[in-house]
């Protein structure tokens, strides 16, 4: 009986062994392919991200032919009908639309994340996480279109101008675009910040609020500067919204105390330039060439931010670590 009963325990742990050698290399095998289907993945980003970059630069070159990279973006007119091609109309049009966004998106931003990660309730937490993701999803055009309609004449009758489509509008409409991105991004990274931070300054004696802007703001500095950089570049690349609300006039501030009209009056942005005229080009012309240099400006502009951004994250969570 003995060895009957020994004999059959040895067997069950034989077949719970082996149980646990098969669910084992399932496991591997699982780890293996998702481990792979990552590689693979980031591959074929980087892959199509470099095709794009071809693709650009093949029909961007010959208009480099024409004119050299510098006068290309440097030129104070923009006037394709006459085969002028100098962007820094549209390079200054879209900086200052950009900027205008930031200022107006990043401060809101910001406080509507400390408000959703440390202030509101958790039911109004849930509904405004939820509401801030439905902002974002909403489509460029409808937003220009509620700039073109409302806003602009807003903008046209407060300061009494011959127009209201101005960098100003385009600015107001593209802070509305970038917030969801700043809030969303700023918001994980308060929440990220270690609790232990929170509970020893609490439990020094801080207030909550002195808490939140001398402890949790500065912990998170990196992740809402990454934020307010995606942001930006969510602003530079915006086309509809803009292509609507800007006025589409090439002109450069005539100095510095021309810059407050400047921002009242119509601009020209590299997106919009290409959205609009894309579609009249003769393919194969200068006009198209040069349209296809803009869009490799704005393709190493927009990754360039990307970059900083990325450099931004990884060194705060070294620094974390």
């Amino acid at each position: 009986m003995i060895h009957l009963a020994s004999t059959a325990k040895a067997s069950s742990q034989g077949i719970v062994l082996e149980s646990l050698s098969r669910y084992e290399k399932r496991a591997k095998a699982r780890d293996v392919f998702a481990s792979r289907l990552v590689s693979v993945s980031g591959i074929t980003a980087i892959v199509v991200l470099f095709l794009i970059f071809v693709f650009l630069a093949k029909d961007a070159v010959p208009i480099f032919r024409k004119e050299s990279a510098a006068k290309f973006l440097t030129g104070s007119s923009w006037q394709p009908e006459f085969e002028i091609f100098g962007i820094l109309p549209l390079l200054v049009g879209s900086f200052f639309v950009t900027f205008g966004a930031l200022v107006v998106a990043v401060p809101i931003g910001i406080t509507c994340a400390v408000y959703i990660a440390e202030v509101a309730p958790l039911a109004v937490r849930s509904i405004l996480k939820v509401t801030v993701e439905l902002l974002a999803g909403i489509p460029s055009v409808v937003i220009g279109f509620i700039g073109l309609t409302i806003l602009a004449p807003v903008v046209q009758n407060l300061f009494e101008l011959p127009t209201g489509l101005t960098a100003l509008t385009g600015a107001v409409t593209l802070a509305f675009m970038s917030m969801p991105t700043i809030i969303s991004v700023s918001e994980d990274a308060i929440t990220a910040v270690p609790k232990s931070y929170v509970n020893g300054s609490l439990a020094l004696g801080a207030t909550k609020w002195e808490t939140i802007l001398k402890v949790v703001i500065p912990s998170a500095k990196s992740g809402i500067t990454a934020a307010c950089l995606l942001g930006m570049g969510r602003a530079i690349g915006e086309t509809m919204a803009v292509l609507m609300v800007t006025g589409n006039a090439s002109v450069l501030p005539k100095g510095v105390q021309d810059v407050i009209n400047f921002f009242l009056g119509p601009v020209r942005t590299m997106t919009a330039t290409i959205a609009s005229d894309m579609g009249e080009t003769v393919q194969g012309s200068n006009h198209y060439h040069a349209l296809f240099a803009i869009g490799l400006t704005l393709f190493v502009i927009s990754f360039a931010i990307n970059m900083c951004a990325d450099i931004v994250l990884r060194r705060g969570r070294l620094s974390r670590e």
